[in-house]
């Protein structure tokens, strides 16, 4: 089991970091994943953009002033795209926990926030002077320097509607306003970047910047899942009643009628009975990552599973899978799961990192590890 400790300077604790710094204000922790430094190399990351079922983005500058000046292509991508490119280029791939393992245990490293929030890992490699422009986000991101170096500006805090450059494929501010940080990071140092900040990156040589990212769900997102929760709650189902005055015309939609309509939502809003469905629409939703686990068998079965652990294999949780728990239980992927104790005690362990092998599995319940693992709630790792 690898233990990663949390990623905060020695002097600032979680409780002062979530109190002072986050989604308030910027914070560079120095050799904040040290086990990070030269994990991966550039050509891992250019090889693992060209794989069937990645998602990954090439960001192109033109090297000269024509607009519009970025070009961007998507996934797929292949290695003819990385032929003659222009100086200044960046490749980004996401949903790195589902290809790394490896790279998904870094995630205890902000266990300090609620797993909850947990977006995705993305990397960003670029050659010296590669960049996305100057631009902001709207969720918190930890950026990692994994390899080489990056200069990082940060600038104004800009509001939900500051404008972005026009005709450009990705977003792009104008400007950043005065600058209130300017360094550059080295392997294995982090700067943590709240929500809306201006910030700008640059690679200082050839670079792999890592990104944990933190985001919640919007109002849209979480409308629509309570709407389709409370399809299966009988209750909500009856029609409102409202007191009615009379109007000057049968046809008005008077805004005394609008504004009891809203009250009367709000007062459901507000109900015990209501309760439970947002419960269930916030967990569903939360729970469910934005990108599908990857599926690393076709379809394992008890017979293969069993030859696998008796020729050494270990059982994981797969980083890319969220697991969240509610007082109504487990929510996974999305979906409530219910377990019974052995199972209980059998994923306590697995959250806190720990490799299962056969000889850790009191009663060898095939059965229920392949519906594990055919879910991809769990990676094996085969040892060589």
């Amino acid at each position: 089991m690898t233990t990663i400790p949390f990623c905060l300077p020695s002097d600032i604790s979680p409780e002062t970091f979530l109190r002072d710094y986050w989604q308030k204000k910027p914070l560079l922790i120095k050799n904040g994943l040290p086990a990070l430094a030269n994990l991966f190399t550039p050509d891992d990351i250019v090889a693992l953009a060209c794989e069937d079922d990645v998602s990954a983005r090439l960001i192109q500058e033109r090297d000269d002033n024509e607009q519009p000046h970025w070009t961007l292509k998507t996934s797929p991508l292949n290695k003819r795209d990385f032929k003659k490119l222009p100086k200044h280029w960046t490749v980004l791939v996401q949903n790195l926990e589902a290809w790394s393992a490896e790279l998904g245990e870094f995630w205890q490293a902000f266990d300090f926030i609620p797993k909850w929030q947990q977006d995705d890992i993305m990397v960003s490699y670029a050659p010296d002077g590669g960049s996305v422009g100057r631009h902001y986000d709207e969720y918190d991101v930890f950026l990692a320097q994994g390899y080489g170096k990056r200069r990082w500006q940060l600038g104004k805090m800009c509001a939900r509607d500051t404008p972005f450059v026009a005709g450009e494929p990705i977003r792009l501010l104008d400007e950043m306003g005065e600058l209130i940080f300017d360094e550059v990071l080295d392997a294995a140092d982090v700067l943590y970047v709240p929500p809306r900040l201006a910030h700008y990156g640059v690679a200082v040589g050839e670079c792999l910047t890592f990104s944990f990212g933190f985001r919640r769900p919007n109002a849209v997102q979480l409308l629509d899942k309570i709407a389709d929760v409370a399809t299966n709650q009988p209750q909500l189902f009856a029609p409102f009643t409202l007191p009615q005055a009379l109007q000057a015309t049968s046809c008005e939609l008077s805004n005394d009628s609008i504004h009891a309509l809203k009250q009367a939502l709000l007062d459901t809003v507000n109900s015990p009975a209501f309760d439970g469905a947002l419960t269930q629409a916030i967990s569903e939703l939360v729970s469910r990552r934005q990108y599908e686990p990857l599926a690393f068998y076709e379809e394992l079965d008890s017979e293969l599973l069993t030859e696998l652990l008796n020729d050494g294999a270990t059982l994981s949780l797969n980083h890319a899978s969220r697991f969240v728990k509610t007082a109504q239980g487990w929510f996974i992927n999305g979906e409530q799961v219910n377990f019974d104790a052995e199972g209980q005690a059998l994923l306590a362990r697995l959250l806190q990192g720990e490799h299962i092998s056969l000889d850790d599995l009191p009663s060898l319940n095939t059965e229920a590890l392949v519906h594990w693992v055919n879910n991809q709630w769990l990676a094996i790792d085969e040892h060589d």
